[in-house]
């Protein structure tokens, strides 16, 4: 993480996805911005809430992960996103992983602060309410109806959140995690997801090399979700 200590940058943020409004003038001064590298953990399950980010520019992935070890998307979101909204109303510890899949900016802004100057402060608070309410709604979808997908579209829909590109251009799409832990994100075995993506290179959708996933076809594997679950 690195702050980025542009006012000008920040306050164009604020304006163009219509947030100005949400604070009022005592914590304007408070308010940071903050760089995330691809890869890079915006905040961990399990660890104390300390801030509340908006993410404003790039792409995150959400996960959960299970007692035994296991790991399961819950979403891949776009701005606007808010980072520990709940944890900041229930006072509780960070729910979900927050991973960056591109490089992402974020408007950041500490909890303590938060409760000091607009706690009280109508528009913040259903700003704050219009969120949570959408991300119940987006995790309850994603729980009940992910898994009774296929897992070829699961993996089609991983593969496309995973090769972002602001642009929306074809990226290159390359993916290196293990298989092993690919196949818990979707939830699925490793020898399944295997025979997959042996069927995804067969169809020249995409190309396995020195442990790398290389999309060839971005079109054809949009054509095998109707829309990404992911998303």
């Amino acid at each position: 993480m690195k702050e980025i200590n542009d006012r000008e940058q920040l306050h164009h943020y604020l304006q163009s996805h219509q947030i100005e409004s949400i604070f009022n003038e005592q914590i304007m001064p408070y308010l940071s911005l903050y760089r995330f590298e691809q890869g890079e953990n915006i905040c961990s399950q399990g660890e104390p809430a300390h801030d509340l980010y908006i993410l404003v520019k790039g792409k995150v992935k959400i996960y959960t992960t299970s007692p035994e070890g296991k790991t399961f998307i819950l979403s891949f979101r776009t701005p606007l996103e808010v980072i520990g909204d709940i944890e900041y109303i229930q006072g509780i510890d960070i729910i979900n992983t927050v991973e960056a899949i591109s490089a992402v900016e974020m408007i950041g802004i500490q909890q303590s602060i938060l409760k000091k100057f607009v706690q009280d402060y109508a528009p913040f608070l259903q700003f704050i309410l219009d969120i949570i309410t959408k991300k119940f709604y987006l995790k309850s979808h994603a729980m009940s109806l992910n898994l009774l997908y296929p897992v070829d579209v699961r993996l089609a829909s991983y593969l496309l959140s995973i090769s972002y590109d602001e642009n929306d251009d074809v990226v290159s799409g390359q993916h290196r995690s293990r298989l092993a832990d690919t196949a818990n994100l979707i939830g699925t075995s490793y020898r399944h997801l295997n025979r997959v993506i042996q069927q995804f290179c067969a169809k020249g959708l995409i190309e396995r090399s020195n442990g790398f996933i290389h999309i060839k076809d971005r079109e054809g594997l949009r054509a095998l979700v109707s829309r990404n679950i992911y998303e």
